[in-house]
């Protein structure tokens, strides 16, 4: 898990910030946005940290990245007819979902992410704000990435933002639908190691604890499940550095949310190429 002033990745962690109390944070010197544009606008700096893992103003923090690797899919799915007549069910690790071509409808933000709320072993989590684009480009960050995202013909990009139930952790989870698994894997390779500067745009919310999301110290990470590639920044609120128990907070959430909405959505589709409803 990366943490990014930003930004992160699946293995490493880009300039992403993470999760954070429900407390509004004061304001600080330290922190800054990914998203400023002009001449003072610069990328966040990244470095990793140990561990398991799921961009600026002139004073730009520095990002944590790191490894993700998803959780389990859980949760029985139940299909409804696709649109396409589909072919006899294909062997390989990801079924039907390896690529567009045997699961050609197009995700909704219902079919991942259709509650309000995520619970798991206790911990609880809200969704706050949730966005779907045609233009890919409008839900990413970096040039390496948004070539991947257009050689590996993406058609969309869905993301959600969510905060845990004291709001000190905050994040937003992407997933961005590509043509064929080997398309993915090149998204998730985009990341790259050191400076982070490709990410999942971090999604505000309206409440007053993920309208922080996209400043301070973040943590990026990339994974693919078939032709879907699965990006998250997680962060504190107050967009401090975590320590290594901190990193550890922000991974946990990430994987909780990640592992209850997306993952069993996908794995649904890999076992019969239609939508999960």
């Amino acid at each position: 898990m990366g943490f990014p002033k930003k930004r992160d990745t699946d293995t490493d962690t880009p300039p992403a910030t993470e999760e954070t109390p429900a407390k509004e944070a004061p304001a600080r010197r330290g922190t800054w946005s990914p998203y400023d544009e002009g001449p003072r606008s610069r990328g966040p700096l990244w470095f990793t940290l140990g561990g398991l893992g799921v961009l600026g103003a002139l004073v730009a923090g520095l990002v944590v990245m790191w490894n993700t690797k998803g959780p389990d899919p859980t949760a029985a799915p139940t299909d409804r007819p696709t649109s396409a007549v589909l072919p006899e069910a294909p062997g390989g690790k990801f079924g039907y979902a390896a690529e567009r071509g045997t699961d050609p409808d197009r995700l909704t933000l219902k079919e991942l992410f259709p509650g309000k709320k995520v619970a798991v072993g206790g911990r609880t989590y809200e969704l706050t704000a949730k966005a779907s684009d045609k233009k890919c480009a409008d839900g990413a960050v970096g040039g390496k990435l948004l070539k991947a995202l257009k050689s590996g013909k993406c058609t969309q990009v869905l993301r959600v933002s969510f905060r845990d139930k004291k709001g000190e952790v905050i994040g937003t989870i992407g997933v961005v639908n590509l043509s064929t698994t080997k398309a993915a894997e090149k998204v998730v390779a985009a990341k790259g190691k050191g400076k982070a500067e490709n990410y999942v745009k971090a999604l505000p919310g309206k409440d007053t604890v993920t309208k922080f999301l996209g400043s301070g110290e973040a943590g990026v990470s990339f994974a693919a499940h078939g032709h879907y590639a699965i990006l998250s920044w997680v962060q504190f609120k107050d967009g401090h550095k975590p320590d290594k128990k901190g990193s550890k907070q922000l991974t946990q959430a990430r994987d909780d949310v990640i592992g209850k909405t997306v993952y069993p959505t996908l794995e649904a589709r890999s076992l019969s190429g239609r939508p999960r409803v």
